[in-house]
């Protein structure tokens, strides 16, 4: 077996120096930690770190994942694009109008009885589609509301109570 001299010399100096500065290193590290703790934690710096600037959307990303605001969010982000989702037609004559997170119904108005009706037939394949645009169950159901009646007049030929006729308001 061949003999590794010892090192000696300029060799021997080296070793000695970076044992030095690895121990340098590790005290002034602990120093620093220990100055930090007295100043009442980190201080900003160089070097990058959870205290920097974000961008604006970075910033609310981060903030609906720390809020679990992704359901809601992203069913926002479903009325904002509510004529791409569900087409030009219908999205003119139907507006969706409310959110439940807990029972997961998205509840939509439409203009008219004969569009809340084409609409009811249409719920399922919407429900899958928003489901597979947000994700699986985040919508369960859709509950269709039809037009509001007019405002109510009272007079000498309105019943008391009357909304006017139910197949056009109902």
């Amino acid at each position: 077996m061949p003999r590794v001299p010892e090192p000696s010399g300029i060799d021997l100096a080296r070793v000695a120096l970076r044992a030095a500065k690895e121990q340098a290193k590790a005290r002034g590290a602990a120093a620093q930690q220990k100055k930090q703790a007295k100043r009442g934690g980190l201080r900003s710096g160089a070097r990058a770190d959870g205290r920097d600037p974000l961008p604006l959307g970075a910033a609310i990303n981060r903030l609906i994942t720390e809020r679990g605001w992704e359901a809601p969010a992203a069913v926002g982000g479903v009325m904002g694009r509510w004529p791409q989702i569900v087409g030009e037609s219908l999205a003119q004559h139907c507006m969706p109008q409310r959110y439940d997170e807990d029972a997961r119904v998205l509840t939509v108005e439409c203009d008219s009885t004969a569009w809340a009706t084409q609409l009811r037939l249409l719920a399922p394949q919407l429900v899958a589609r928003l489901n597979a645009d947000l994700g699986q169950g985040t919508v369960k159901l859709i509950k269709v509301l039809g037009p509001g009646g007019p405002p109510r007049r009272f007079g000498p030929l309105r019943a008391p109570g009357s909304t006017g006729p139910g197949d056009t308001y109902g």
